[in-house]
């Protein structure tokens, strides 16, 4: 049998395989390069959308809050002028019975002839009895002038609180549909950017969701700490029965809420009513630093106060994130902290 036996390559061909594994490791290196390069150019469009999408939640929050505070107060309003109504309608009856009376007073003074009263005395047979009836009558006519002068008063008073009431209130619903109107305008910028979310690719959007805060459908390691109260605690446990429903506009439970409305419907349901917007709830009791917070504070976030959850204890909150997302868990740390307020 003939031996067969690899032949070393002679230097021509050393040369070329020092050349084609040159070659290689450069194009190899080359695809990596490219490929590293192709990372950033491909999270970038990611993270532009992220933070659109970010803004534009940050803009359908304030104007719900600001849609909430002018309903709010349109309300408050409808109630002063129906009450001014019906003090100007009473006020209005007692005015025609004093009229009334003063008719039957001046008719009595005509039939008597209306007569001078000092030719009244001296042709009556008993001027006595006469001066007493015109003491009387002059009397009860000062009397009855003084309190049609006052309801008089009253009535223009009145009328002009509810002249002022009824412009604020057509002030309010204007301010209302305006906010409306906006509020329509950043749902169509939200629409745009969930069009751009759905363009994105499997792992793009992995790597958003991933970046984006996330709710937990388990229940997270809330720690040891207790309520401030036991109404804080009840506030607590109507928060955490809301978990899972949808963030609504305009919204206050208890099928859906916004981040006020989930608020406002936990402390009702502990008996304490709350102001309806993220900032007033801000200001409804003790501020305190977050290291200190407790279960049942309320967590207000960014410079205007325009979003609202509630601390759980541990590091995490719960609330009504933007439309789309249902009440849910996220740490507290999820955006820039404004207050925490101790109701």
């Amino acid at each position: 049998m003939g031996s067969h036996r690899r032949l070393a390559p002679s230097g021509f061909d050393r040369g070329a395989c020092v050349a084609r594994l040159t070659v290689g490791v450069l194009s190899a290196a080359a695809a990596a390069a490219a490929a590293v390069a192709a990372v950033p150019a491909q999270a970038a469009p990611a993270d532009d959308t992220r933070a659109e999408v970010d803004r534009l939640y940050a803009e359908a929050e304030k104007a719900t809050e600001a849609y909430n505070e002018a309903d709010e107060r349109a309300d408050a309003l409808h109630g002063q002028v129906g009450r001014a109504q019906d003090r100007i309608a009473r006020q209005q009856e007692s005015i025609n019975s004093m009229r009334d009376a003063l008719g039957s007073l001046a008719g009595a003074q005509y039939r008597s002839g209306g007569l001078d009263p000092s030719l009244a005395l001296l042709f009556s047979e008993n001027p006595d009895e006469y001066l007493d009836k015109a003491a009387v009558l002059d009397r009860i006519s000062l009397h009855q002038a003084g309190q049609l002068r006052d309801l008089q008063e009253a009535m223009r008073e009145l009328t002009q609180e509810r002249a002022e009431a009824a412009e604020k209130l057509g002030e309010l619903e204007k301010s209302r549909k305006a906010v409306a109107s906006h509020k329509r305008t950043v749902e169509q910028k939200l629409a745009k950017a969930r069009a751009l979310l759905n363009a994105l690719t499997d792992d793009e959007r992995a790597a958003y969701d991933r970046a984006s805060r996330s709710g937990r459908s388990d229940m997270p390691d809330l720690g040891g700490a207790v309520p401030a109260s036991g109404r804080a605690a009840a506030a607590v446990a109507a928060a955490r029965s809301a978990l899972g429903r949808p963030y609504i506009w305009g919204a206050a439970g208890p099928s859906g809420f916004d981040c006020s409305g989930l608020m406002q419907w936990s402390y009702a349901q502990a008996g304490i009513a709350l102001p309806r917007t993220s900032q007033g709830q801000r200001a409804a009791g003790r501020q305190v630093p977050l290291s200190q917070a407790q279960p049942g504070d309320l967590i207000t976030y960014r410079s205007d106060a325009s979003h609202v959850a509630m601390y759980m204890g541990n590091g995490q909150v719960v609330h009504a994130p933007y439309p789309g997302a249902p009440v849910r868990y996220d740490p507290v740390g999820m955006m820039p902290v404004s207050g925490v307020t101790r109701v």
